[in-house]
Order: C-alpha cells, then structure tokens, then sequence
C-alpha cells in the first residue's frame, strides 16, 4: 500500500491533485481542507495517502494531516460511507467540527453538507460516537452553549418544530438553567 507520497506538485483541479515522485505522476483525490492547504505548482509537497483497491480501479486519496486520514477511515467503516462520501464529509467540515458535532450528536451541522441526508447523519452519529474523543481545550462546548442545546433538544422533543424552537431560544437570557430556560420558553410559545 501507498502510505506517503513526497514529491513535486504538477497539477491542482479540485478535487484531484498530480504529484511527481521521481518521474512518476500520482494522481490523488483530496479533501478541500487539504487542497486549500497545498503549494504552488511546481513546489515540492508531501501527502499522507490512503489507497482503495476495487474491483475497478486502485485509488489513492491524499491528507494534509495523520488526524484528517485516520477520520477518514473512520468514515469509511460507517455502513452505507464510501470513499466519495467521506472526501465530501472531510471537504465540508472541519475534523475538529465533526467531532464536536459527533460529541454533542448534531444532525444540522452534516446534513448541511451536500449528499448527506438526515438518515445518514443519524447513522453517522450513531456509528461514530464511541469512536471519537473531544479533548477540552480545542473542542469543549461552553456551560451556556450546553444548557442552549439542552433546552432546544427539549422543546423539540415536546413537539415544537425546530425552527419556531431555535426562535424562541433567542427570547431567553443568555446564561439561563435548563429547567428555567424550558418554562420560559414554554410560556413564550403558549402565547
């Protein structure tokens, strides 16, 4: 297997990149998060790679970084993600972001990403809780954001729709408990 590939950049048309390794052109699929990290052409770069071999056709796609490879195989063992779908998921958030959304179980943040359905979030989200670890300083949720979350959740749960819901949350006072927030908030949508 092709685990790294250093060498010369020759060509760059998102999402594919060619990359010249002793007169060798590799052709590699990358994330956008990679792509938009990527040196001019002609400059030297390296590419942590991870390769699919189908029935078809042998792939290489290509990380910026040992933490964006190691998600996306993580993806690629959820039921129903293939490589294509994973690359999408990579291209549209942020790993740090994926996490905190995996954390915090929040169907909105992937099905903003095209070709991601509400089905496959919740299957996402699902498979991929146990397999991620939100470490405190860069992805901790603030006290207040988490009593947010929790009253939204709750309102939801209580059959409001999310929209009317998350308008309501902007009537409450920042900083508010969760059982505070709910009363508030239902007195606002009784009325």
């Amino acid at each position: 297997m092709i685990a790294r590939l250093q060498g010369r950049l020759l060509e760059k048309s998102p999402p594919l990149i060619v990359i010249d390794c002793s007169g060798v052109g590799y052709e590699v699929e990358v994330p956008m998060s990679t792509f938009y990290n990527l040196p001019e052409l002609g400059q030297p770069v390296q590419i942590l790679t991870h390769m699919v071999v189908r029935e078809d056709a042998q792939l290489l796609y290509g990380f910026g970084s040992e933490q964006e490879k190691n998600t996306f195989k993580q993806l690629l063992k959820v039921n129903g993600i293939g490589a294509k779908s994973a690359l999408s998921i990579l291209s549209g958030v942020s790993v740090n972001d994926l996490m905190l959304a995996v954390s915090q179980q929040e169907v909105g943040l992937l099905t903003r990403i095209p070709g991601i359905g509400k089905k496959t979030a919740e299957r996402l989200l699902l498979e991929l809780k146990d397999k991620f670890v939100v470490t405190g300083s860069t992805s901790a949720q603030p006290a207040a954001k988490a009593a947010t979350d929790d009253i939204l959740n709750a309102l939801v749960a209580l059959g409001y729709h999310e929209r009317e819901a998350a308008a309501t949350m902007k009537l409450l006072d920042t900083g508010i408990s969760v059982s505070d927030g709910i009363r508030q908030a239902l007195k606002y949508l009784a009325k």
